[in-house]
C-alpha cells in the first residue's frame, strides 16, 4: 500500500485533533466558553466590514469593532442590572414583583382550584410551602453552595471565552511571522468550518424563539379569551417567552411553568388546559426548530433529531444544545471533501 500525500496526512491529522477538542470541550464542561468565544469571534467579523466601508480597514477595524463590542456587552450588564432593580421596584401591574405577587398569591389560594384528590399533595398556604421550602433549603444546603460555585465557574468561563475569541479574532488580521505552518493552516479550516456553522445556528435560534413567541403570544392573547379566559399579565408573560427562548431547552420550561402558574389563578381546568397546549405547542416546534436549523445547515429535520438525541444521551444537556452546531460543521466537512 502506497503512503498517504503529506496533505492528506495532514488533513487526516487535523480531522482527527479537531475531533479530540470538540470530544473534550463536551467532557470537561467547556461548552459555555467555547460558544461565547465564537460569539464575539463572528461579531468582530460582521462588524468590521461596516467600519471599512468608513475608510477602516485592516487590523484597526477589527480592533475598533472589538473595543465598542467589549463596550456594549459593559453597557447591557449595567442595563440589565438598572432594568433589574427597576422592574423589582415597580409597582405597575405588568412588572416583574407584579408577576412574583400574582404566583405567591396563587400557591397560597391554589386548593381553591385543585380537585379533591389533588389537596393532599399540595400545601395548604404559602406557609406551609415557605416551612417546607426552609426543610428542602437545609437538607440541601451543600447541593446549593456547589450549584453557586459552579454558576460563578460558568461565569468565568464565558468571560474566558470572550476574551480568546476576542484575541483570535484580533490575531487572524495581522500577518503572522513566520508563515503558519501547514497543519497550522488545515486546523484553521475546520475553526473556520466550525464558526459558519455555529453562525448558521445562532440567527436560527433568534427565529426559533421568535416562533416560539408568536405561538405563546395567540394563545395567550387570543385563543384562551376566545374560550372566556383572561389571564393577568399578559405583556409580562410574552416578553418572558421571548427572553427564555433565547436559551436552548431549558428556556421554554421557565415561560411553561410561568405560564401554568399564572393560569392557576384563574382555574384548575385552564391551567391543565395551558399545560396540555404548551405541551403539543412545543413538541411541534421541536420538529419545526429541526427544520428551521436544518433549512440553515442544508439538513433535513430527521437528521438533526437523531444528532440531538445521540448527543444529548451522550453528553446530557451540553450535548443536546451543541448537536446543531457540531452537526452543521460535520455536514460541512463532509460536503468540502464531496463525500455528500
Amino acid at each position: 500500500m502506497t503512503d498517504l500525500p503529506t496533505a492528506a496526512r495532514l488533513r487526516i491529522a487535523s480531522y482527527i485533533l479537531s475531533f479530540i477538542a470538540l470530544v473534550a470541550v463536551l467532557e470537561l464542561g467547556l461548552l459555555s466558553a467555547l460558544l461565547s468565544g465564537l460569539l464575539v469571534y463572528n461579531l468582530v467579523h460582521y462588524s468590521a466590514p461596516f467600519l471599512g466601508r468608513l475608510g477602516i480597514s485592516g487590523h484597526l477595524a477589527k480592533t475598533i469593532a472589538l473595543a465598542m463590542l467589549a463596550l456594549i456587552f459593559i453597557l447591557v450588564i449595567v442595563a440589565a442590572v438598572m432594568s433589574s432593580m427597576a422592574l423589582l421596584t415597580d409597582g405597575s401591574d405588568e412588572g416583574i414583583v407584579s408577576l412574583f405577587q400574582k404566583m405567591a398569591e396563587i400557591i397560597d389560594t391554589a386548593q381553591l382550584h385543585l380537585p379533591n384528590w389533588a389537596r393532599d399533595y399540595f400545601p395548604s398556604n404559602l406557609e406551609e410551602l415557605e416551612t417546607l421550602a426552609a426543610k428542602w433549603l437545609r437538607e440541601h444546603a451543600g447541593q446549593l453552595q456547589l450549584v453557586g460555585r459552579e454558576l460563578g465557574v460558568l461565569l468565568v468561563r464565558i468571560i474566558v471565552g470572550m476574551v480568546i475569541g476576542g484575541m483570535i479574532a484580533l490575531s487572524s488580521s495581522v500577518a503572522a511571522s513566520p508563515e503558519p505552518g501547514p497543519l497550522a493552516i488545515a486546523l484553521r479550516e475546520r475553526i473556520e468550518l466550525l464558526s459558519a456553522a455555529f453562525r448558521n445556528i445562532v440567527f436560527s435560534q433568534l427565529r426559533i424563539s421568535a416562533l416560539n413567541t408568536v405561538f405563546t403570544a395567540i394563545y395567550l392573547v387570543v385563543i384562551l379569551p376566545f374560550f372566556g379566559v383572561h389571564l393577568p399579565l399578559v405583556k409580562t408573560m410574552i416578553a418572558v417567552t421571548f427572553i427564555a427562548g433565547l436559551l436552548p431547552v431549558i428556556g421554554n420550561l421557565i415561560s411553561n411553568t410561568v405560564i401554568v402558574v399564572v393560569a392557576l389563578s384563574v382555574s384548575f381546568v385552564a391551567a391543565v388546559g395551558s399545560l396540555a397546549f404548551l405541551v403539543i405547542i412545543h413538541k411541534l416546534e421541536y420538529f419545526l426548530n429541526a427544520r428551521i436549523i436544518g433549512s440553515r445547515i442544508k439538513s433535513r429535520a430527521w437528521e438533526l433529531l437523531l444528532a440531538m438525541i445521540v448527543l444529548e444521551a451522550w453528553f446530557g444537556i451540553a450535548g443536546l444544545i451543541a448537536a446543531p452546531i457540531y452537526y452543521a460543521y460535520l455536514k460541512d466537512e463532509l460536503k468540502k471533501q464531496s463525500l455528500i
